[in-house]
Order: C-alpha cells, then structure tokens, then sequence
C-alpha cells in the first residue's frame, strides 16, 4: 500500500529525540536478554464447556453466526475473511495448527514428523505425512499438492492473483523424498518462521494452474481433507454448509453437519433469542440485548446468579474470575433461554495509533508525550472489568501473553506519568499561555457533520453524534456513524476559541496575532508557533463501537491534563479505515491488530520503515502509524534469518522494544472474546489462541456435563 503523505518535515524534528529513544530501548534490552527467558501464560484461558468424546452425542447440526458468506474459500486471495479461515480450518490439512499458547504445533492427522535436517549450505526441511492422509477423491496427499502450492505463492508468475506470498517466496525448490510421502523443501534463504507454510494446504487441483486459482475456489472445494467438506455456498440464503468428510482418516466428527449462517453482529441477539443459531460470537452491547430479551422470554438462571443489568453480562458468563481483577474467584454459571455466553481474550489486541507522519506527532518527543500520560491498565479495565475478564494491558507489539515472543518492553517507553508527558511538550516547545493565532473556521460537511469533544462540561458547542455500535473484525477496523468536525486550519494562521479556555475571547471571537492568555487563567491547548495543540483522534461508529468511544472519550481527558485537545471524530464503517486510518487523514485512531504465532514474517509490514516509492509517494506496507526505524527493519530482517529459537524470540523482544521507544503504536488491551452457545454444546465456545477441532464438537448426551479437561477418547 502507498501513501502520498511526506514524511520529509520529521527528520530534524527526530534527530535529538531518536538519540533519547534509542537509551531507553537499550536500557530495556537488557532486560530481555536476562529476565526475560522464561515463557508466560496466557492472560486468560479458552472457555470451551470442555468434554470427553464419550460423552457427545452422535450427529447434529451446529448452526454457527458468520459475518457474512465469504467471497472466496481461498484464503491466500485478498477477499479471503475470517470465514474463509474457518471453512479451511475445518475441510483442508494444516501442518501445524495453534495450541491453548498461541504456538504452533504439528497436526498428528496430517504429518509423522516435521523438522530442519540440514541448515548448511542451505536450508533443508523434511515433511513426512501421514500415510493414511488423503484427500475425499481418494488420491493421497502428497509431494505433487505441496510443490503446486509453492509455485502458485512463489511470487514469480504473475497470472496468480495471490494476496501473500510471504515465506513461499524464499523457497527455492520442492522434491519427493523416499515416495510421495515424503517431501523435501529447500531454501534459498533461511526462512525462521518455516512452520507457517502450507497451513491450509490446497490440493494441486486447485493451486495447479492459474485459473483454477483465481476462480476455482471462490465459490467452492470439490476436494477436500478435512474431518468436514463443503457441501454447498449459498449466498441468497446466506449459508455454508460443512458436511462430514465419509473419507476422514481421523476421529470421527460428532455433528453430522456445521452451517455457517450469515449474521450481522447487531443481529445476533434477536437470531440467538429466536432460536435461529447454536453459536455466536457477540459484543458486548449485543451481550447486553441478549440478556435482556431472554430474560422477558423466561430464561432461568442457575445458583441463584442475578445478572447485572448495567453490563448485561453479569453472571451470564461463565466465570473462574472476579470481575474486578481477573483473579480467581467462584465459578457461576447462567442459561440464558437455553444459552450460556462463554468468554475468554480473543487473539488481538486493541491500540491507539500515533499518526508520525503529520502535524504535531511528526516530532517523536510529542508522540512519547501522548503515550506517557495514558493509564494503559485503567484503559484496559474501562473495558475487561465489567466483563470479569483480566485488566492487565498489554506489553508487546508482536506477541501476546503465553506466546513464545511475548514479554513486556513497555519500558523502553516509560510508564504513565503526567509529569514526564509535560516535560517533553515543553522540550518539543509546545507551552501554555502563548499567543494563539486567528484561525480560519471551516465549514459543516456535506452530510451536515458537527465536532464533537470529549470532555463532559468542556464538550464542543456543537451537537453530539449519537453512539454506534462496535469494532473491527478485519483486524479493529470497524467504523462508525459519519461525523466531521470543525478541524483546527492552519491555512491562514488563525485559531478559533477552544471550549474549556477561560478568561479569553467569547465563543465566535477571535483575539489579536500575539495576545497572551490573561494572568491565572485556565488556558486551553498548549500552544506553539500560534497554532493551538489539538489532535484529531477519529474512532468507528459502527455496531459494537460503545467500548472503543467509551476508551476514546476516557483517552481524551487524560490527554487534557497535559495540554493537548483531542478532537473526535466518529466515521462510517465504510469510511474509518479506507478514508482515514490507510490514507493518513488522522493524528489519533483506535483499532486492532491480530496476534500472530509468526510476528517475524507477519508483523514486518506493519512496522516497517515507510520509504519513497519511484513516483514519488510514500510505500508504508501497513505501517499506518507511518513511524519506522532503521533498527527495527535489521532486527526483523535478522529475526525472520535465524533458525535458533531462542535468538529469533530474543531479536523480537528487541524489536518490540524499539517499536515502543518510537512511540507509534500504543498497545492497550487484548480484546474480549464472547460466545453466547447452546448450554449443551461442547468443546466450542470462546476459543482463545487455539485452533478449534471440529471433529470434537458436540451436543452433550442427555444428562451428561462438561469434563475439567478435553478428552480425545472415544
């Protein structure tokens, strides 16, 4: 992706504080070479009703809330969405597949073994499959489907329409070993993360020749591997049906059938209280609904739990923890009309991005200022806390607590400090009291939108837009109701009066080139230059956006306590990322990112250096923030080389360290995760890290309750 924004103007700006920035991450890097070995545990477990084999009934149809209907079952294209990765989690082989810890491991039903038999003078990784493993037509899996999927994601034939070719590209040669069971991958350059690839892998019908590629997967897979196959896509009604797989080498799938119905996620209350779906992944806001039209259907609650009408999940969640602090606490239980919302942290992350590119935040010292007066962990619980969920925030750009990169670099940044955040807009010369130039008001959007401010008392004087609803699932980038704001011009020089400044002009007038703010007054924005410092944080609108403008609104007020004015502007769904957060349009935005177990070749992009392309604009990958270092491309680049474990995790943390010094990207919260599902589905709810096993999901026989652990017998 390419931006036409110029990044030219930061270089001085930075040359001091870079030097600031570069200490506090060797500092911290210290650290992660000493303390930092250990592993940890994930913040929260998955919460999936788990159950033996033998206690699940045989047959049934799960009815599972999707999006929407995916426009491709090709999940390397660029439409492919999260219900593109569910059908070929559950129709298609992964070598590897995610554990409760985010961390790769081999799946037994596809490979005897996986491993690196040579490192010199090349690379060298031997695949042994399973013997029994073949696809649904009866021909085995084998040598021929991985070399077709290869050369498809090479990146040298241009007539596949590939979205990633990441890893693939650094093969240099695929060969049968012992038999076609056997396969032999070399490559032309180390390749650390090698245990990404060919999850999912396609059969060479469809990675075979381009047009079988580009079309012959979209709306269907006649050849499947998987405990299920597709039996149809049906985009008028909405649904995917996932049948069982009569081939299926493996333990026997439980439910006869899995349909995928599409589902708004501001539907999926009024879906889940009429009786339309067994599972579905809801928000908070929808949480809230649900509770509330289950209980005016007479839903009963168990151990006299009472749910909490503010929240609406109250006990309505299965819970091991308090709600205050995560901690573990007594494990209540609530059907609400037959259902039960089970929720752990979904593997993603939610941060507040700091535009480097434009304005004020193109000096780092401003950049480090915003971050330093945020309360992270208080962010965090506006959020987690009323769902019983950890309030821990989160201290890695590239991992998440329990995976193996995951440690804390926050402090190569600084903790919150108010104090410290003054002082650096003081260095940067942004001050209170000084002149404040006339600035030129703009005018009212087409569609009539207003500014809005987010301080209780101190709000803008025009109209407040009305809440939407939620976040993203392409990764935090859902949106809201469209909404402009007067924007602070710089054009003429002139700017117009800030609510909240005391003692000066009336609102609509303007004071003088040079006038000083009245002696002991309350001052507004810090100033510099005539120009007030005021940013504009732009957040969604959209179904399930309560949490993110409930975070915005609290992030506004802890920038006002150093000075800065945070602008907030809500936006479409359709416009938050597309129009704002890519093109550049933003100083502030909240949105997510996924975790990944592989952060060496799919968190690159989005921290790397943006660098000037040949026509002149800025190629920033999906690097939004547009804030990059030379050191943090050399420690990717050297992570990504490396076939030690413990040296590719130890270069992550360095990275990670530098990517918080540079003050960019403010990670601050895990995500929750809620699924409202029947009471008596088992092994399936609020996944966590780890990759569902469809063939273990399940109705629970009569009588029969969830076991402490899964069970893989029967």
């Amino acid at each position: 992706m390419k931006s036409h924004d110029g990044v030219g103007r930061s270089a001085v700006l930075r040359s001091v504080a870079f030097l600031t920035a570069g200490a506090l991450a060797v500092t911290a890097l210290a650290a992660c070479s000493s303390d930092e070995k250990r592993t940890s545990s994930p913040a929260a477990g998955q919460d999936i009703a788990p159950a033996s084999r033998t206690l699940v009934g045989d047959g049934g149809t799960l009815r599972w809330a999707v999006d929407a209907v995916p426009g491709t079952l090709n999940t390397f294209q660029s439409d492919a969405d999260a219900a593109t990765s569910r059908i070929a989690g559950a129709v298609l082989p992964s070598m590897f597949r995610l554990d409760a810890n985010g961390r790769p491991k081999a799946d037994s039903a596809y490979l005897e073994s996986a491993k690196v038999v040579s490192t010199e003078p090349k690379q060298v990784v031997v695949y042994r499959l399973n013997q029994q493993a073949v696809w649904n037509d009866g021909r085995e899996i084998g040598a021929d489907d991985f070399a077709a999927q290869w050369r498809a994601l090479s990146g040298k034939d241009n007539a596949y329409w590939t979205a990633r070719n990441a890893g693939y590209d650094r093969i240099e040669k695929i060969e049968r070993g012992a038999n076609n069971l056997e396969v032999k991958v070399t490559f032309g350059k180390p390749y650390a993360d090698w245990k990404s690839l060919f999850s999912p892998l396609y059969p060479k019908d469809v990675m075979g020749s381009p047009d079988s590629f580009n079309d012959g997967a979209r709306r269907g897979l006649k050849v499947t591997a998987g405990p299920f196959g597709v039996q149809s896509v049906d985009q008028k009604s909405g649904t995917v049906t996932l049948t069982r797989n009569p081939r299926w080498w493996g333990r026997p799938a439980k439910l006869s059938e899995i349909v995928l119905v599409a589902v708004p996620r501001d539907q999926r209350a009024a879906a889940l209280s009429d009786g339309k779906l067994d599972m579905a992944e809801i928000d908070p806001e929808e949480a809230e609904r649900f509770t509330l039209a289950a209980r005016d259907k007479g839903s009963t609650t168990l151990q006299g739990a009472s749910p909490s009408l503010e929240t609406g999940l109250g006990t309505g969640l299965e819970t091991g923890q308090s709600a205050a602090s995560g901690a573990p606490g007594p494990r209540r239980e609530q059907t609400l009309n037959g259902f039960v919302i089970r929720r752990s942290l979904e593997p993603a992350y939610t941060q507040l991005a700091l535009n480097g590119a434009r304005g004020a935040l193109a000096d780092e010292r401003v950049r480090r200022a915003v971050a330093r007066s945020l309360d992270r962990t208080e962010l965090a619980g506006l959020v987690l806390k009323p769902l019983g969920l950890p309030a821990v925030p989160v201290g890695s750009h590239l991992a998440l607590a329990g995976q193996d990169a995951y440690a804390d670099g926050s402090s190569a940044l600084g903790s919150h400090d108010t104090k410290q955040a003054k002082k650096l807009l003081a260095e940067a010369g942004w001050v209170a009291g000084g002149p404040v130039q006339e600035q030129k008001k703009k005018a009212a959007g087409p569609e009539g939108r207003k500014a809005e401010h987010a301080e209780g008392p101190e709000k803008s004087d025009k109209p407040e837009q009305s809440e939407g609803a939620e976040t993203p699932e392409k990764m935090g980038q859902r949106d809201g109701a469209g909404d402009d704001r007067t924007d602070v011009d710089s054009e003429d020089g002139k700017a117009r009066h800030l609510p909240g400044q005391q003692g000066g002009p009336p609102p609509g007038a303007y004071a003088p080139k040079g006038t000083a703010v009245p002696g002991g007054a309350k001052t507004g924005p810090l100033a510099k230059d005539g120009k007030p410092l005021v940013l504009k944080l732009v957040l969604p609108s959209g179904p399930g956006s309560r949490s993110l403008q409930t975070v915005g609104d609290r992030i506004a007020r802890m920038l006002d306590k150093i000075g800065i004015r945070a602008e907030i502007t809500k936006v479409s769904d359709g416009d938050f990322f597309k129009d704002h957060v890519a093109s550049g349009d933003y100083d502030l935005a909240l949105y997510s990112w996924p975790a990944t177990a592989f952060p060496a070749t799919d968190a690159r992009p989005i921290y790397a250096k943006p660098v000037p392309a040949a026509d002149g604009s800025l190629s920033i990958e999906q690097n939004y923030t547009r804030v990059g270092t030379d050191q943090v491309d050399q420690l990717f680049g050297q992570a990504i080389a490396t076939l030690d474990a413990d040296e590719e995790r130890d270069l992550l943390r360095k990275a990670d360290a530098h990517i918080w010094a540079a003050a960019g990207s403010i990670p601050l919260y895990q995500r929750p995760q809620l699924t409202a599902t029947r009471a008596n589905l088992a092994n399936a709810g609020a996944f966590g890290f780890q990759t569902p096993v469809y063939e273990d999901m399940g109705f629970l026989k009569k009588g029969a309750k969830p076991s402490a652990s899964p069970s893989a017998s029967g």
